[in-house]
């Protein structure tokens, strides 16, 4: 079965290569999302790439590099993250002075799925949770990394999705 819609895949890479398969990936004209911050990887030795299917499987033979995509374990299929998640991280890394970096999204359960409709951030879609006493908005793209906004938000600027 062949999938020609391009999707968001999470790549993992060697160390130190990220900038190579950059490099690669703009030649090509491939959509891709390395996050960096303080010119450091946000999320160490991965890449996001924006392809169908079959270009993803060919990917590693052309550039030369090792790629080992994220597999899903519930469908033994490469993971996918929605381009409505990914598309708020990039935009809140964006503000990376606006946000927190969150170094163990695992400890963060039971959140209530909100959107922002007022201010600044409005639009983006995350989990409302309470850090360092405040409730903070948490962008979190599941198991590789969350990023919260670092400024309070108002009750009223958000709704709830359901």
């Amino acid at each position: 079965m062949k999938q020609s819609i391009a999707q968001w895949y999470v790549a993992k890479v060697r160390y130190r290569t990220e900038k190579k398969i950059k490099n690669y990936l703009e030649k090509e004209g491939i959509e891709h999302y390395i996050p960096f911050r303080d010119e450091k990887p946000v999320i160490p030795c991965t890449v996001f790439i924006r392809t169908d299917y079959e270009r993803a499987l060919s990917l590693p033979e052309e550039c030369g590099c090792t790629i080992d995509y994220l597999y899903n374990p519930d469908t033994k299929k490469f993971r996918i993250i929605p381009g409505k998640q990914l598309t708020d991280f990039m935009f809140l890394q964006e503000f990376s002075d606006k946000t927190i970096l969150l170094t163990h999204p695992e400890d963060l359960s039971g959140g209530e799925k909100v959107r922002v409709i007022k201010g600044e951030f409005a639009g983006i879609e995350g989990e409302l949770y309470r850090i360092k006493g405040h409730r903070r908005v948490v962008v979190r793209l599941e198991g590789l990394a969350s990023l919260a906004l670092g400024n309070y938000i108002a009750k009223e600027c958000l709704e709830r999705i359901i």
